[in-house]
């Protein structure tokens, strides 16, 4: 069955607490390499049957109203992944 995947971040106003935890978090865990960390939230949409465009505005549509909080919150992706 098909997925539709929603990524959702928060804006880049915001402040992300969980990010600045996780950066100070990398070094001490010996990665080294990463200066700054945003995180999101992912959701996996699965579809009985074929993915059409009317569905895929009906996802698009529920990332906007239900899945992020659009104060705060960028829907940074809606895709279509084959199961």
């Amino acid at each position: 069955m098909p997925r539709i995947v929603v990524d959702v971040m928060p804006k880049p106003e915001i402040l992300d607490p969980q990010g600045k935890a996780i950066v100070g978090a990398l070094p001490r865990l010996g990665f080294t390499s990463f200066s700054s960390v945003r995180q999101g939230k992912r959701f996996e949409l699965t579809v009985d049957g074929e993915v059409t465009e009317a569905i895929l505005a009906q996802a698009r549509d529920a990332a906007e109203t239900l899945l992020s909080n659009p104060v705060i919150e960028d829907v940074v992706n809606v895709e279509v992944v084959e199961a």
